[in-house]
């Protein structure tokens, strides 16, 4: 699964969406938050709380039709969250009273909408991740590396579900087999040197980065290809001599410029400064 901010005006709304159904789940008190407008989450939790209690004991199946999934808590840790559709949640709107009911809704049908679209032209979604790493600032040359790189990650991932590689734990294991591989560091420890939560890696990695991941990335379906690897005992094979070509690479580039290819680099915005303590 794929995890995810989206955002209704300033409010970010954790989502994770379902490769294998297609399926976006929101996190159901983020959009309790947007409706009730408290100042803080744990209001929101509460009135939610209620809310399911209520919906609960009047037999409405809104409440059962909520899920429970991990995502990223205030405090940087997975917690699991109550989740739904964006189906669902157009009808839990109506139960909360709110001047925010009606733009929420829309929000929540756009979303759907371009779901669809992108599924029916996957086009659509490239350009819309464009359009959005332009808003962020990003170069053209980055993003050309980073479109090129994802090109390389969806074949190595096409070759394993079609050769008994189950998505997601198995898909996460073998590329971070690939990541250690490559960079000396699983992807979770270049995540927090680089301060990430639940934003994605690779749209935080540099354009060296980016190149040799694409580098380990394709030596490794070729490879599994020219082997034939099948399951996870000949596909980590494939990953581990993937990604040491990668390091053989990397750490050439490195002797000649004596700086490192990994790093602690990242696109996020600048923290705002703390205020300072009267006395």
């Amino acid at each position: 699964m794929q995890i995810q901010s989206a955002f209704f005006e300033t409010h970010a709304i954790r989502r994770v969406y379902d490769e294998e159904t297609g399926i976006w789940w929101f996190s159901v008190v983020d959009i309790i938050q947007v409706l009730t407008q408290p100042s803080d989450y744990q209001t929101a939790r509460k009135y939610w709380k209620v809310l399911k209690g209520r919906l609960g004991k009047e037999g409405s199946q809104l409440a059962t039709n909520c899920y429970q999934l991990k995502m990223t808590a205030e405090d940087g840790k997975q917690r699991l969250t109550d989740v739904a559709t964006a189906e669902t949640l157009l009808r839990l709107v109506q139960s909360v009273p709110s001047p925010k009911a009606e733009p929420i809704k829309l929000w929540l049908a756009k979303v759907g909408h371009e779901r669809m679209q992108e599924m029916a032209d996957p086009a659509l979604s490239l350009a819309r991740a464009r359009e959005t790493w332009q808003k962020h600032g990003r170069s053209e040359k980055w993003i050309q590396q980073r479109m090129t790189g994802q090109e390389t990650r969806n074949k190595l991932t096409d070759y394993w579900a079609s050769h008994e590689i189950a998505k997601n734990e198995e898909f996460a294991l073998l590329t971070n087999i690939i990541h250690q591989e490559w960079s000396g560091v699983s992807v979770k420890t270049h995540k927090a040197m680089k301060g990430l939560l639940d934003q994605n890696l690779r749209d935080h990695m540099s354009e060296a980065e980016l190149i040799f991941t694409a580098l380990a990335e394709l030596s490794t379906r070729q490879i599994a290809e020219t082997d034939e690897a099948t399951g996870m005992t000949e596909n980590k094979g494939a990953a581990k001599k993937g990604g040491a070509i990668a390091k053989q690479a990397r750490k050439a580039l490195e002797a000649k410029t004596g700086k490192p290819v990994v790093s602690g680099e990242n696109f996020l915005p600048p923290a705002k400064p703390r205020p300072k303590k009267k006395g």
